[in-house]
């Protein structure tokens, strides 16, 4: 009987173990769910409309949904500046995605009704605000019932993160304020200019983080001004981009510098995922300009016509 008793309470150990084990994967199975983050200003047939529209990618698939209120605007974007209160509306709205490692940060703005409702950050802007946040491998839907500049879904985005147990640098989302303010100032005041484009802007900031990757976080302010230098002639910003404006780019990147973010080893994989992204989504700009990879694709098209007729004249007087 002793005997008896004593397997069914291995049994019993064992299919108690067996239910932990699942109820644990579930939970980290949840951790990897998409989160929404939901305005709290929206109405309830808005708060429908966004989750109808950030979701639509999902095909039915699970997700979590996270409220962005004047608190979360206060916890994230204060300290880089911003006066926000806790009494703040939010509108816009995000859904963050965790992606396969090395796959980068891709970013859309979406429709709402039919309407681009996010006025003032671009999606090159989020991009590169979250590299500079510390995010990584994601994809992020932004959207917005009303018009609005989309700082609320950007919150959200940090909010989400750290739900996530991802925990944010507060100095790398300080410097990723800094970041969004400064380029969408920047575009602000070149819009409209020929030869200039938010996408070449953006690129040429992935780009300089990517160089400063590669000296790591002694990078000096002295080669951060020479490699800034260098991306905007590689984006022919040239003769668009004003003195005080390169600045102000300068002062930026060394801020990210000090924040930590260069200390991070995916930093530099990230920034050139970054800029494989932006000039994929903007090939008709980086098609026409004279970047180093385009000067590399015509010297092999150059190289394969001297071979060509190399071969040519072999073969007749060889």
């Amino acid at each position: 009987m002793k005997k008896k008793f004593k397997w069914l309470g291995l049994l019993a150990a064992l299919l108690l173990g067996v239910g932990s084990y699942q109820l644990a994967a579930h939970a980290d199975d949840s951790s990897d769910e998409p989160i929404v983050t939901l305005g709290s200003s929206l109405t309830s047939s808005q708060k429908s409309g966004t989750i109808d529209t950030l979701t639509s990618s999902l095909n039915g698939s699970n997700y979590q949904t996270l409220t962005v209120n004047g608190d979360t605007l206060v916890k994230y974007l204060n300290p880089a500046g911003e006066s926000f209160t806790s009494s703040s509306g939010v509108w816009s709205s995000a859904m963050i995605q965790k992606t396969s490692s090395g796959s980068g940060i891709n970013v859309k703005i979406l429709d709402y009704n039919g309407s681009n409702n996010i006025t003032t950050i671009t999606a090159d802007q989020y991009k590169n605000a979250a590299l500079t946040a510390g995010i990584t491998d994601a994809n992020i839907y932004v959207t917005s019932a009303t018009s609005i500049d989309g700082s609320g879904a950007l919150a959200g985005v940090y909010a989400a993160y750290a739900k996530n147990g991802n925990a944010l640098n507060t100095q790398q989302v300080n410097a990723a304020q800094s970041e969004l303010s400064t380029l969408s100032g920047i575009t602000t005041a070149n819009k409209g200019k020929d030869g200039y484009s938010d996408a070449q802007l953006n690129n040429a900031v992935a780009g300089a983080k990517a160089e400063m990757a590669k000296k790591g976080s002694n990078v000096t302010k002295n080669e951060i001004t020479t490699i800034v230098n260098q991306q905007i002639t590689n984006n022919n910003l040239t003769n668009v981009i004003t003195n005080n404006q390169k600045t102000e780019i300068i002062n930026l990147l060394v801020k990210i510098r000090d924040s930590g973010a260069l200390d991070s080893s995916s930093f530099k994989t990230q920034a050139n995922s970054l800029m494989k992204n932006i000039q994929s989504n903007a090939k008709g700009i980086f098609s026409k300009l004279n970047t180093p990879e385009n000067q590399n694709l015509l010297q092999k098209v150059w190289t394969a016509v001297v071979n060509f007729f190399s071969s040519i004249v072999k073969s007749i007087f060889g």
